[in-house]
């Protein structure tokens, strides 16, 4: 192995570290721009679950789940919504952490996409449970909990993903992705 490439290797963790924090201040950040806000936590935003995703995508599962569970938890500290312990488990620690699941597609074909669909997959997942569980009180009168959970998550964690997933496919933003972690973090 040559000097460059030990150099390049001691060097991914502190890369990783500081990208992870850069990202998940991003994310917090555009978490905050709503583009449509909805009652009880729930907003179509800025793209803040991309930059969540990419943490996991370009630092592999172990950094993206921390990032993602760092970023619930600044998520808890600044905005909560608090009803039950369980509804905070769910709806802080493991969605937000679900975004790192990103990584475990990093290196395969197609993974920018498939570790952002599994990744938002994973959130609804976790939200979907929360929100028939602890929020099923807040479904209009004569519509099952259930269904009005499905819909509620499915459009804003839904709503993003597509836009997201759009302008992914956007030739700039894909080619800067991919050359990012083909420079940094192969």
């Amino acid at each position: 192995m040559s000097q460059i490439e030990t150099n390049k290797m001691g060097r991914r963790p502190i890369y990783c570290l500081v990208l992870c924090a850069v990202l998940m201040a991003l994310s917090f950040v555009l978490g905050m721009i709503k583009i449509i806000p909805m009652p009880y936590g729930g907003s179509i935003t800025m793209f803040s679950m991309l930059a969540a995703t990419l943490a996991g995508y370009f630092c592999g599962p172990k950094w993206g789940l921390a990032s993602g569970v760092a970023l619930g938890l600044l998520n808890l500290i600044i905005d909560p919504v608090i009803l039950f312990p369980m509804q905070v488990v769910l709806d802080y620690i493991l969605a937000f952490g679900c975004l790192g699941l990103s990584g475990l597609f990093s290196n395969k074909k197609h993974g920018l996409y498939v570790g952002y669909l599994v990744a938002i997959l994973g959130r609804f997942c976790c939200s979907f449970l929360s929100g028939f569980l602890f929020f099923g009180e807040y479904a209009p009168e004569g519509m099952n909990p259930v269904w009005y959970s499905f819909l509620y998550n499915i459009f804003y964690i839904g709503g993003e993903g597509v836009l997201t997933l759009i302008v992914l496919a956007l030739p700039p933003v894909k080619n800067t992705i991919y050359r990012l972690k083909a420079e940094h973090f192969a």
